[in-house]
């Protein structure tokens, strides 16, 4: 069981005092963005970096439904230290951006707005009440954001 809380937490972060789920999140851009600088550092292919990326978000998308569904054994429905999912969910929010910390910023502050406010069907998943649930509705929080910064890039505005 401690390794599904130790996966559910995001590491720990999750037992943050205030705002975890920010926590979560904070440390979720902050691992990505290391990851994806040694990649480039690695003079990989933006390609390459995209599908690790996808890889690592589908693995971790997986594994933390099935620590969720563990923890949902001895913990409320999505206790508040449960982070998983706000880890993923950045993540898919700075998919395709630049290497540069204000896009990571930008990505972690959109993902934050659609995820506490849950507009355009994002409350419907977290309303599910299933472990699948705790994850979707950060997935489309994700999605969201990553929308936007997209439009942001496009529009080359920041």
């Amino acid at each position: 069981m401690r390794i599904h809380k130790l996966i559910t937490t995001g590491l720990g972060s999750g037992y943050a005092p205030i705002a975890p789920g920010t926590a979560g999140s904070i440390l979720g851009i902050v691992v990505l963005f290391i990851i994806n600088s040694g990649f480039v550092c690695f003079d990989m292919s933006p390609l390459a970096i995209l599908i690790l990326n996808l890889i690592l978000i589908a693995g971790v998308t997986l594994l933390g439904v099935y620590s969720i569904g563990k923890v949902h054994q001895i913990w409320e429905h999505d206790a508040g230290k449960i982070v998983v999912d706000e880890v993923v969910g950045v993540w898919i929010a700075a998919l395709f951006i630049p290497l540069q910390w204000e896009y990571y910023l930008l990505a972690l502050i959109l993902f934050r707005f659609f995820d506490i406010v849950k507009p355009l069907g994002i409350r419907k998943f977290d309303e599910t009440h299933t472990d699948w649930g705790v994850m979707l509705d950060d997935v489309l929080a994700g999605i969201y954001s990553l929308i936007v910064i997209q439009v942001v890039i496009y529009l080359n505005v920041l």
